[in-house]
């Protein structure tokens, strides 16, 4: 019997191990054509990937993209030609941890690093004395809202604001809702180095799919291009390094609600109504009752979490309505 248990044991010792340690999916060629297309500046001794295309003539306006967890850049290519066709210079790039940038470990990962890396990548394209309107989504958008905060106190190296356009991030603690995989991941270290291995392209299906309108799913391609984005760099390994980042939305609440109640800053909100996440109409009248100087745009109600992937047409209509009303 000793033997038996012996022999499954030689068996399943190097097949876990080769499990554990599948390399990434090769890039696909729309994700092959979006990397060749950007490139790379260091931050902190840090590669971090960007794409800085040039646009409209006559123009001088700059957009800078900033995207959310755990997805990347990519999340915007469906707006990126028409964004290029309004804009002087349309800027993204892929946060430390995320996408093609780097993604150390062991490493704390915190909303304060990732916009003094937007600063950073401000400064090293020139545009520290430009006007830039900010574009965030999901975890970008609390990004976002730190941005604007040293604006506001006018830190050293701040970037000079236009104009903010927010989509269906947690901006309220108390109106988000993560999902079970992310609560066990940032509040169970035990358990991260366990679960960060074990997540497989079908367990980020699911939970990519359930943020996902039941109409607007992302096709298998696209599925697969998140998936890719995301082990690139064993990015699966800093996930829950990386959640913390919900943790410090509560503790610093104050900070960044507080900025967001009370800048003078031209400022928009598109928000998907089916957003599991930030749901409706718990996060929109909170929205609205505390962010009173800024308008929105509630899109169809299939609409979820994702509206820029969802719905680019309507994302992009509220989007110029808002640039074009200041």
């Amino acid at each position: 019997m000793r033997e038996w248990w012996v022999h499954v044991g030689l068996i399943c010792i190097p097949l876990v191990a080769v499990y554990l340690h599948i390399p990434p999916p090769q890039l696909s060629p729309s994700l092959q054509k979006w990397h060749n297309a950007g490139e790379a500046f260091h931050f902190r001794g840090r590669d971090i990937f960007y794409r800085d295309s040039y646009g409209a003539l006559g123009s001088s306006d700059v957009v800078v993209l900033l995207h959310g967890f755990p997805t990347s850049s990519f999340d915007w290519n469906k707006i990126w030609e028409p964004l290029t066709q309004r804009f002087h210079r349309v800027v993204a790039l892929d946060f430390l941890g995320f996408g093609f940038s780097d993604k150390p470990r062991p490493h704390r990962y915190s909303i304060f690093e990732q916009a003094s890396v937007v600063e950073a990548l401000v400064a090293h394209l020139g545009l520290s004395n430009q006007r830039v309107n900010l574009v965030s989504h999901d975890y970008g958008d609390t990004v976002a809202l730190e941005l604007l905060y040293r604006s506001e106190q006018n830190r050293a190296g701040h970037l000079i604001i236009n104009s903010l356009c927010l989509s269906n991030g947690g901006l309220f603690p108390e109106t988000h809702y993560p999902r079970l995989l992310q609560t066990l991941l940032k509040d169970y270290s035990f358990l991260a180095p366990v679960l960060t291995r074990l997540t497989n392209y079908k367990v980020f299906q699911k939970g990519i799919g359930d943020v996902f309108g039941p109409y607007t799913q992302p096709t298998d391609a696209e599925f697969w291009d998140m998936w890719t984005g995301l082990r690139y760099n064993d990015g699966n390994l800093v996930l829950d390094s990386i959640l913390q980042f919900i943790n410090q939305r509560s503790k610093h609440r104050e900070r960044w609600v507080g900025t967001l109640t009370s800048t003078a800053v031209p400022m928009h909100l598109i928000y998907g109504p089916l957003d599991p996440v930030n749901p409706h109409p718990e996060f929109i009248r909170l929205y609205q009752q505390l962010v009173q100087r800024s308008t929105f745009t509630i899109l169809d109600e299939h609409i979820s979490h994702y509206p820029q992937l969802e719905d680019p047409t309507g994302f992009l209509n509220a989007y110029f309505n808002f640039i074009h009303s200041f």
